[in-house]
């Protein structure tokens, strides 16, 4: 059975150094650190892949986060997988749980979630997911 998560969340992005070599096109890194509130209290760390064209508001990005918290009175950590482009300001993004990657009370956790970035930056999550009984 599908169940839903909701909430607010806190996302700090800090520039990382381009890795030695890269060259001045290389996409930058950015290192990821949330806090996740409401149904998912958690936090996570990551780290992010992004490229820009010349185009306005086309660009791309892809990240990787480890979540360590309580899903819904459940704890443990899980990964999630963020694949998002922007083609001329319309934005299409998908954040997917990695499989097999929920350990403690969330083993077996699968899911998807849609992240909002409303007017003012507050970011919020909508985590549909499903996770085997508790034993």
């Amino acid at each position: 059975m599908t169940k839903r998560a909701s909430g607010p969340f806190d996302v700090k992005l800090t520039p990382m150094a381009p890795e030695a070599g890269a060259v001045e096109a290389a996409p930058g890194r950015m290192a990821l650190d949330k806090r996740y509130h409401g149904d998912l209290e958690a936090t996570s760390q990551g780290q992010m892949l992004a490229v820009r064209t010349p185009v306005e508001g086309s660009a791309g990005y892809v990240a990787l986060e480890r979540v360590s918290g309580t899903l819904q009175g459940r704890s443990g950590t899980f990964a999630l997988q963020h694949s998002g482009t922007m083609t001329r300001g319309a934005p299409r993004l998908s954040v997917t749980v990695v499989p097999d990657s929920g350990t403690g009370e969330l083993t077996g956790l699968t899911g998807s979630m849609n992240i909002v970035i409303e007017a003012g930056g507050k970011h919020t999550y909508d985590f549909q997911y499903t996770l085997p009984d508790a034993p």
